[in-house]
This record gives structure tokens, sequence and C-alpha cells, in this order.
């Protein structure tokens, strides 16, 4: 009908970009899609020429052109659609120099599952079949991956993620930009430190200190890390 709006049938108004276009990427556009709360208008990727297509959306440019994309598009925010930590971290940091303006959407796929009194930080993400049970507390830019769960009052800091599966008892403590890897399980009350990698198949019976690589059955130091180095 003439001058029906969008919003007039229920469809999102408000225009995002995902920065990043790898596989990690293409998960966020999967969950923003499904969400249903923003419209889509592109990529950022620092690596990719503007105009060619990634999951069937434009690149518009790189993260710095941004500021520029919210003058001439009505872009009002977006998400950082990046894996690693570090590097989720450093976009994060950039975007919030760049523009300061630009709002840190979290999105949410319709088939996770979000527990009462449980918070989630600007710019976070829970893919499919993600749980945050009761009073769990998710930082900005966080990452729960397919089907795994963080449990009641348990908590991560800002630019952590948990790997498809990872299981955490309650009131688990994970620290600023730490990875925790595919298949984890951590016992109730431990505590994890920042810039830490807990690797892939873990059982994790005790605290773990920051800026580490720990695996194993149960989980040990294996080596110190410094942050923004390689996972494994």
């Amino acid at each position: 009908m003439a001058g029906c709006a969008p919003a007039d049938y229920g469809w999102p108004v408000e225009r995002i970009l995902v920065i990043g276009a790898s596989g990690h990427a293409e998960i966020v556009v999967d969950s923003v899609e499904k969400e249903g709360r923003y419209r889509l208008a592109g990529l950022v990727d620092d690596y990719l020429a503007p105009g060619e297509e990634r999951f069937g959306y434009p690149v518009l440019g790189t993260h710095q052109d941004i500021p520029r994309l919210m003058a001439e598009e009505g872009i009002v925010g977006g998400l950082v659609g990046i894996g690693d930590n570090w590097t989720r971290r450093r976009i994060w940091k950039d975007v919030r120099r760049l523009a300061p303006d630009f709002r840190f959407v979290s999105v949410i796929h319709p088939d996770a599952q979000v527990g009462r009194g449980a918070s989630i930080g600007e710019g976070s993400l829970l893919m499919v079949g993600a749980i945050l049970n009761p009073g769990a507390r998710m930082g900005r830019n966080c990452v729960i991956s397919t089907n795994a769960s963080l449990d009641h009052d348990a908590s991560m800091s800002d630019h952590a993620s948990l790997s498809g599966k990872v299981a955490t008892g309650g009131n688990v403590r994970i620290g600023a930009c730490t990875a925790v890897m595919l298949d984890v399980t951590i016992a109730h009350g431990i505590t994890i430190g920042e810039h830490t990698v807990v690797g892939a198949g873990s059982l994790v019976l005790h605290d773990l200190p920051g800026r580490c690589v720990a695996y194993g059955t149960p989980a040990r130091v294996i080596r110190r890390r410094k942050p923004g180095d390689a996972y494994l």
C-alpha cells in the first residue's frame, strides 16, 4: 500500500553492519537474519574490495569507512563478526575511536535460551542452541557458540568466547579475551584468568591463571602466552 513504511508491517528498520566476512561472520549474518530485529545493510572487511558480495550482502568498505557509512547510508550500528578474540577486541576499540556514536548491538539466535536475570553486554552474540542460564553475565563483545552453555551466576568478561559444546558449571568466572575451545567442560566455581586459551576437549577441575595455554583431562598449564598470541 502506498505510503506505508516497513515499520507498518513490523519489518526492522534500523540498518546495521557486520564487521568481517569470514566463516564466523556468516554465522553472525544468519543469526541477524533469523532474529529479525535489524536490517543488515552489508559487511565491511579490511581485506575485500568494495562491491564484492559475501553471504548475499555487499561489502561496503573497510571498518575505516564506518563513519562515512553512518552518515551516507543511515547505519546505526552493528557487531564484529570475527572469531579471534584479540582481533575482535582490536577492531571493537578502533571502531569506538573512529565512530563514537556507532551502537554495538547484541544478537541472540531465536534457538538460543536466556534465563531470568541473565545479562548480555553490547555487541555480544549467542549462536543457535546457546544457553545463558539464570543470573549469568556476558560482557561486551563476547561469543557463546553453537550448543555451548554458561551456567547459573557464571560470568564472561569482555571479548571472551565459548566455542561449540562448551559446558560450564555455576559460578564460573572467565577472564577478558579468554578463549574456551570446543567441547570443554568447566566444573562449578572455577575461575579462569584473562587472555587464557583452554584447549579442545579439556576438563577443567581447578582454577587456571591468566595468559596461559592449558589443556588436558584434567586441564593443566602447558605454556605461557602473551595477549594476541596464536591460540595454540
